[in-house]
């Protein structure tokens, strides 16, 4: 073999051990960054009115006219139903008669009872003469005033015979059709047909059942996340009015209702529409974040260090000699002091009128995280807070201008 030919053969076995020598690190870098964590919890429910009202008439008899059908948005005091009049048409003319009766019956007595009284002055008749004056001027005046009030109410049953709308709402359901033969509750108010059920929607409400170890997270006032299946790409915000009291138990799983409010201008959202609630129990917003795979407990530490490459004493020596980040004690303050200095997220905001109200108390912890620092792997005692499915909120330890590392899937055991 001549002597260049032998060159080119070991430089390309050369390159080849180099190609085979570089594998890729068992770690990506991942740079520390502000985000936005919301820890929610999740349940189902149905949208209903907050309050349904059965309309019924006072009045019997015929519907003659209906002019609403479901779905019609209807003003206060908008009529609703017609009920036959000529029952309570007659009762108010004959109420009408027997006043203007009593009322003649009242001047005839009044006028009796100036004679009498005339002529017991001048000794012309007795007492007894007058005391029988009196008592039927009193009769006449009293048959007045039953005679006002039989009219005031044979007004009100006419009156009645117009079935009004009881506040501005939608109706629901049509119950009595045109042409039905409705009874009023004379004797009984919880009796009567119910003509129509109507409801305010401008805010509707969900009753979520929430599992029992996600209750004690709500307060009531936390912000509320509504997807329904009718919009798809749309979500609803909403607000926790009260969680009761009661559980209920569906397959050996213990819930709570959750009653939660929400707003509806455009009356989008209607009754019985199967939704999916988001209950906003904590959130953070702007605060420094790693992700959760990169961290590490005191137990896992070691074999994470050895995957890296460290020396699991050394590690261990190194956290120990480290202050242990105090998120109590850091401030808030982003710039570094002496080397990396504790540093703690904004953990309290203000709260003012229309603000969110704040997070439940949590207590932070601790966890080891693995930093890219100064072209060398350092590990790192950090401050938890907050945390998601995917990020841990950081209250203590690191920067904006650190890197972790989060060990690849075939070597994060």
């Amino acid at each position: 073999m001549r002597p260049a030919t032998r060159l080119l053969l070991t430089a390309a076995v050369s390159l080849t051990a180099c190609g085979k020598a570089e594998t890729a690190p068992p770690y990506q870098k991942v740079a520390v960054e502000r985000r936005d964590i919301v820890v929610t919890a999740t349940a189902s429910g149905v949208i209903q009115p907050i309050l349904t009202l059965s309309v019924k008439s006072k009045a019997s008899g015929e519907i003659l006219e209906e002019p609403v059908q479901t779905g019609d948005e209807v003003k206060k005091d908008q009529l609703l139903a017609r009920v036959d009049p000529r029952i309570p048409q007659n009762n108010l003319t004959q109420a009408q008669a027997n006043l203007a009766v009593a009322k003649a019956q009242l001047d005839n007595a009044t006028a009796q009872l100036k004679r009498s009284q005339a002529l017991f002055a001048s000794q012309s008749i007795t007492q007894a003469g007058l005391d029988s004056a009196q008592l039927a001027a009193a009769t006449a005046r009293a048959a007045v005033a039953t005679a006002e009030a039989t009219l005031q109410t044979a007004k009100d049953a006419m009156q009645d015979t117009h079935v009004q709308a009881p506040i501005t709402g939608t109706v629901l359901e049509l119950d009595a059709v045109l042409g039905t033969v409705i009874s009023s509750p004379t004797n009984d108010v919880g009796g009567g047909t119910v003509i129509l059920k109507m409801a305010n929607l401008d805010t509707v409400q969900v009753s979520a059942l929430v599992d029992e170890t996600d209750v004690g997270k709500v307060q009531s006032g936390m912000a509320v996340t509504i997807n329904v299946d009718a919009y798809p790409n749309r979500t609803f915000d909403g607000s926790v009015l009260k969680i009761e009291p009661q559980a209920q138990v569906t397959q050996n799983v213990t819930m709570f209702p959750v009653e939660v409010n929400i707003p509806n201008p455009g009356h989008v959202l209607k009754p019985g529409m199967n939704t999916e609630v988001e209950i906003h129990i904590g959130q953070r917003q702007g605060v420094l974040a790693v992700p959760n795979a990169a961290l590490r407990t005191p137990k896992d530490v070691a074999s994470a260090a050895s995957v890296l490459g460290l020396d699991s004493a050394a590690v261990a020596r190194q956290l120990s000699a480290t202050p242990q980040a105090d998120p109590a004690a850091s401030g808030t303050d982003d710039t570094p002091g002496d080397g990396h200095k504790l540093h703690a997220a904004e953990t309290k905001r203000p709260h003012g009128a229309g603000a969110p109200p704040p997070p439940p108390a949590r207590p932070s912890g601790t966890a080891i995280v693995f930093a890219w620092r100064g072209g060398k792997i350092v590990p790192v005692t950090i401050g938890t807070g907050l945390t998601d499915q995917d990020f841990m909120e950081v209250t203590a330890g690191l920067t904006e201008k650190d890197t972790v590392l989060v060990l690849t899937s075939g070597t994060a055991r």
